[in-house]
């Protein structure tokens, strides 16, 4: 009778473990496209809910429906409103403090990185500046180029271990769409370039958000 007990206690611990070996998780480093009221860091500037657009729960956001449908779990989700790539935001100010680069340490532990970025650097009108694979220093990273080959670089090193996604939006500026098809074609990170996604306020709309979910589940086989 003890050793059946045993027996079967081994068994749940096997596939309780066996759950939690399959279950991924994910962390998201964004902008205003990823951001949800209380779900991101204090201070992080959320635009989601907001009056002038029907995304309304957080269970409509593209995030939240793909891991829902992939059957994952949320690690960390450090996306701010209004941020860029880039050192340089709105009127050129410095942006190097919470631009993307300066948030790369707080994705917690997660097997999956989805990068949606590259947004308010088209909004913005960040400089380009040249392709640049190493030796970055910080007036380097005011250009976009450079930046967000030292993003991806610093996350590659970081998190060896994670899936790495990048997110284009729809609607940018060809100078972006390029850069970052050339920079995420050197790092070998896979880039997801969203298309026909529905906006109301410049940001995905319920529809949108599940636009963005079912071509990111077509998109990673």
């Amino acid at each position: 009778m003890i050793m059946r007990k045993l027996f079967s206690i081994v068994l749940m611990a096997m596939a309780v473990m066996a759950t939690s070996a399959q279950t991924k998780k994910v962390s998201i480093l964004g902008d205003s496209y990823s951001t949800f009221q209380g779900v991101n860091p204090e201070g992080y500037n959320p635009f989601y809910p907001n009056d002038r657009n029907d995304v309304t729960e957080v269970s409509q956001t593209w995030w939240d429906l793909y891991i829902k449908a992939k059957g994952y779990v949320l690690e960390k989700n450090d996306s701010w409103g209004g941020t860029t790539i880039c050192g340089t935001g709105y009127g050129r100010m410095d942006a190097s403090r919470n631009n993307f680069i300066s948030r790369v340490d707080k994705l917690g532990n997660p097997d999956i990185i989805f990068v949606f970025g590259g947004t308010n650097d088209a909004w913005a009108r960040a400089p380009m500046g040249e392709y640049q694979y190493s030796d970055w220093t910080k007036d380097d990273c005011k250009n976009f180029r450079p930046a967000l080959a030292c993003l991806l670089d610093m996350l590659k090193k970081q998190y060896p271990k994670a899936e790495l996604y990048s997110i284009l939006n729809s609607e940018l500026n060809e100078d972006v769409n390029e850069s970052m098809r050339e920079v995420c074609k050197h790092y070998g990170v896979q880039l997801i370039e969203l298309h026909d996604i529905e906006k109301q306020n410049g940001h995905p709309s319920i529809s949108g958000m599940k636009a963005i979910c079912d071509q990111l589940l077509e998109a990673i086989k």
